[in-house]
């Protein structure tokens, strides 16, 4: 056990390492992809859309299971409702993004060079709403925001992850997100990188950790089977179990950070509004 602790902290401090050197999000990415090749040779890539999962047979087993009739698609049907709705001027969410939002969240996040900020899918979904008269939804508001989410984000299942860094802005904001990732923080002293790349597939307690690559391919959640969760929404529980304050769903260090962390699922199938435990 000791020797596998050694071994990792070995190579995510050369990850670490090369990921700081690296001017180049492309590389930076492919690196961090090889570190977990190398270290779990017998998974394939589109396996990491599964999180956890994939490090565990009977767990990957009963998911199948479960999601063969998920116990809430009711959940997701009111999302539906929602994103047909019609505002009060007659438009819906439908008629503010490319073929009624087929395909559209396998593209966010995305850079603003004009606004010189990082824009989520979730941001879309507000700016639609404003532009149209409404009052924006609060972020982190699961019967609005996550429901529509829920619905929305598998209009895009199955298709790649494509979040595109063309320019030294989006670049910029590729590595603040970055930074965050791996910054040690709250009382624990413990980083995303911490548990989500040095100890991706050892157990904490009875629960095995997921790796950093696949994770933005599947929020929102519903956590057994029941509790819907939000991409933001998990990024600010992990903060308080490292018992640090976090920052508020839809600010721009979260989506700084989505930024950074769904440019490492690139090239991964989604597959939203999924069961975890």
């Amino acid at each position: 056990m000791k020797t596998m602790i050694v071994i990792c902290i070995f190579l995510l401090s050369h990850v670490t390492q090369s990921l700081a050197n690296d001017i180049d999000p492309a590389t930076d990415s492919q690196n961090l992809k090889k570190f977990f090749q190398d270290r779990f040779p017998n998974i394939p890539f589109d396996q990491y859309i599964y999180g956890a999962l994939a490090y565990s047979k009977d767990a990957k087993s009963q998911y199948d299971s479960i999601m063969e009739f998920p116990p809430f698609e009711q959940e997701i049907d009111k999302g539906k409702l929602l994103w047909g709705t019609p505002f009060q001027n007659g438009k819906s969410f439908k008629d503010c993004f490319p073929n009624g939002g087929f395909g559209e969240a396998a593209k966010y996040p995305k850079y603003d060079k004009s606004t010189d900020q990082v824009i989520t899918f979730e941001m879309m979904i507000n700016n639609c709403l404003v532009s149209n008269g409404e009052k924006p939804f609060t972020y982190d508001d699961t019967n609005t925001m996550g429901l529509v989410t829920a619905y929305a984000k598998k209009l895009s299942d199955g298709l790649l992850m494509k979040v595109v860094i063309s320019s030294v802005g989006a670049e910029k904001k590729y590595f603040n997100g970055r930074q965050l990732f791996f910054k040690r923080i709250g009382q624990l002293n413990l980083s995303c990188a911490s548990c989500h790349i040095t100890n991706a597939g050892n157990y904490f307690r009875d629960e095995l950790i997921s790796p950093a690559i696949g994770h933005t391919t599947h929020f929102p959640v519903f956590r057994g089977g029941e509790f819907l969760f939000t991409l933001h929404m998990r990024y600010r529980r992990c903060m308080e179990a490292m018992r640090a304050k976090p920052f508020p769903a839809g600010s721009i260090q979260l989506n700084e950070l989505e930024f950074f962390h769904s440019y490492l699922s690139n090239g991964l199938p989604l597959e939203a509004s999924v069961y975890r435990k």
